[in-house]
């Protein structure tokens, strides 16, 4: 095969902007598709030789493999245990011990369906996972399990015969991704049936150019690089990924591979020596950049500054150089390899892989070494998730049961029904508030839904066909009025679905994750978000009596997990925690005024007041953590204690209204 210096430097193009994207630079939000880029080239590569080498009657399924191991373990290796010492030193238990399952992962090659199965809503973020990205380093081996095996296979068939078979399992595997990102969307990401097609992209650039080339063609090249570029620059979270939106930069990297050789000023612009040799180190960049990232924002207690982040992505490609010349090098194949023989690769390489499973296995049995932190934060640390009531608590994962007895909570002689209905917030304080206002003496029934504004007709504009938020909310409105409930008490993340965007508290607590934003199902126009919200309301309010519970004050940053750090970091003994009152009026006061002009103009609808639990207007401080109780599960989700703080403020706010 002919070597192709502008292969390399689209290698470049791949990862520098997936370090990018991943150091949380916003100009390359698009940077993900990087890894698309990698999987083409992938494609073209290995098929390339997987050809030549069938024509020539000296395929080996054995020297395949042999090849796969030189090519990607001594680096990985080499990374992995570099990750071990930090992650034993700076990982909070639950962290260790996630990642702990992600070494025995990585040497199963199946990290992608770990994460996949991490992917839910409360499952810690992902740039915290020093290993995430080798989900995509499990799909191509997953694939290079497979296709040799069935090329060789099909070889017999004829050459046409073997094109049009891939095309037929190309052509099903971008269907399913189409599908999936709308029923599956993590699934569709991780796994690999909707990723198939874009390494049979780069197979079939392979057919097209085995002992041929085609004429350069500046424009098509130019148009390939164009097409990725455009990637990069304005796709982002939200968009849906894989699926036909990743044409875009597959087709721009077959452009260039078809039409981009040596003679074009594409080809002359991808050859060039610098960009050639970040495409040479270009694996070692992306196995070093994750890890890099992630240890810089588990070992701060505030999110780290982006001069610290451009400055880890320059030392990331500084020890990719690094290791592509003393660890990757001297074990390619070839006369000076370091392992001559083709047993001593798999040996070493089957004793490698064990040993890391060996380590992770050992770091989950031990639940992530706990005892390494003291015992004042190991009891900070037991603030976690698992304090969600999720009897009643449905998402995408869990379909929604309307009627659902266990959700029901009745008292004797109850003089009336509630409703309790929100998305995850309700899930975070019902346990308390179901039990005061049962001991007010009314029934309560609970519903909630992760990331749903409970509203009807709404629904989240960035999410898959399986969340059903506005189904379950319609239903479980159209069920209170059968058994004649009278009063709805709406807890939600109201700011969030206002503005659109997640919390940052202006003292380094950012909240990540995809946009919130909403819509109206019914099509009605509306002057703004604002305006629409009110709308719904109201005519819930025409419906039900109605509580509006003020919104929750986000913290931004984890509260058990940055307390904790700081006592393990810094020997602190503090366990108290705030942020600055002026963040949550800037988020909220547009949304409570709202509040309280309907307030006045309703009799049937109140307001629990309850941000003043949390919010000192004399110090301008909002209290996360009292010295006595921490107040949040994480970073927005309040703990048992928060929720008996506000329950009172909930069963007065609906004993005040008149019945209906």
């Amino acid at each position: 095969m002919i070597y192709r210096p502008e292969i390399d430097g689209l290698r470049a193009v791949a990862v520098l902007p997936v370090i990018l994207f991943h150091a949380g630079i916003g100009l390359f939000e698009g940077g993900f598709v990087g890894v698309d880029v990698f999987f083409v080239i992938s494609g073209y590569l290995i098929t390339s030789i997987l050809i030549e080498d069938i024509v020539r009657g000296r395929f080996s399924l054995l020297r395949f493999y042999e090849r796969r191991a030189r090519r990607i373990l001594p680096a990985l290796f080499f990374v992995v245990a570099c990750t071990i010492p930090f992650a034993i030193l700076w990982m909070l238990p639950a962290q260790l011990r996630d990642y702990s399952q992600s070494l025995v992962a990585v040497s199963l090659f199946s990290s992608n369906f770990l994460f996949w199965m991490e992917s839910g809503y409360f499952e810690a973020g992902a740039d915290l996972k020093p290993l995430l990205h080798t989900w995509s380093l499990a799909i191509e081996e997953q694939f290079y399990v497979i296709f040799p095996v069935l090329l060789f296979a099909l070889w017999k068939l004829g050459r046409r015969a073997v094109i049009w078979i891939l095309a037929v399992i190309a052509v099903v595997s971008l269907g399913l991704a189409e599908w999936g990102w709308r029923d599956h969307p993590a699934a569709n990401f991780f796994l690999a049936p909707g990723r198939v097609w874009e390494l049979l992209a780069g197979s079939f650039c392979a057919f097209a150019l085995h002992r041929r080339t085609l004429p350069g063609n500046d424009v098509a090249a130019a148009l390939g690089l164009l097409a990725i570029g455009v990637a990069v620059f304005l796709f982002d979270d939200t968009t849906p990924f894989p699926s036909l939106y990743t044409l875009l930069p597959v087709i721009g990297v077959l452009l260039i591979i078809l039409f981009g050789q040596q003679g074009t000023r594409v080809a002359a612009l991808l050859s060039m020596k610098p960009i050639v040799g970040i495409g040479l180190i270009s694996y070692s960049a992306y196995l070093w950049h994750q890890p890099m990232f992630a240890f810089a924002r588990i070992r701060s207690l505030t999110e780290p500054s982006l001069a610290l982040m451009l400055g880890l992505a320059v030392l990331s490609l500084i020890l990719a150089a690094f290791s592509w010349r003393f660890v990757e090098q001297p074990f390619r194949a070839g006369p000076n390899t370091r392992l001559k023989t083709q047993s001593g690769v798999f040996a070493i390489s089957i004793a490698g892989l064990v040993l890391i499973a060996g380590i992770g296995a050992w770091g989950h049995v031990n639940k992530g070494l706990p005892d390494r932190f003291p015992a004042h934060a190991r009891a900070v640390l037991t603030m976690n998730t698992d304090q969600i009531a999720r009897t009643c608590h449905f998402d995408e994962r869990l379909p929604w049961v309307v009627p659902k007895p266990a959700c029901f909570h009745t008292v004797p002689n109850a003089t009336d029904t509630v409703l309790l209905l929100g998305d995850s917030h309700v899930a975070a304080i019902s346990n308390p508030v179901v039990a005061a206002l049962n001991a007010s003496g009314r029934n309560v029934y609970v519903g909630s839904y992760g990331g749903c504004i409970p509203l009807p007709e709404m629904e989240r504009v960035h999410k898959s066909t399986a969340h059903k938020c506005a189904e379950f909310v319609g239903a479980i409105l159209t069920y209170a009025e059968e058994i004649g409930i009278d009063t709805l008490v709406l807890v939600a993340r109201f700011p969030a679905y206002l503005h659109g965007t997640r919390f940052s508290n202006s003292e380094g607590g950012v909240e990540h994750g995809i946009r919130m934003d909403v819509r109206d199902l019914t099509g009605a126009s509306h002057e703004g978000q604002l305006d629409l919200l009110r709308s719904k309301l109201e005519d819930l309010a025409a419906r039900f009596n109605l509580v509006l519970v003020e919104p929750i004050p986000e913290a931004g940053w984890s509260v058990p997990e940055l307390i904790a750090k700081r006592m393990y970091f810094e020997g602190s003994d503090d366990p108290s925690l705030s942020t600055p009152y002026a963040a949550y009026a800037a988020r909220t006061n547009a949304l409570l005024s709202m509040f309280s002009a309907l307030d006045a103009g309703s009799e049937n609808i109140t307001i629990a007041p309850v941000h003043t639990r949390f919010c000192n207007f004399l110090t301008s401080r909002c209290t996360n953590a009292d010295g006595k109780n921490i107040l949040y599960l994480d970073d927005d989700h309040l703990s048992p204690a928060g929720a008996a703080l506000i329950a009172p403020d909930i069963v007065d706010a609906v004993a005040s209204l008149p019945s209906h």
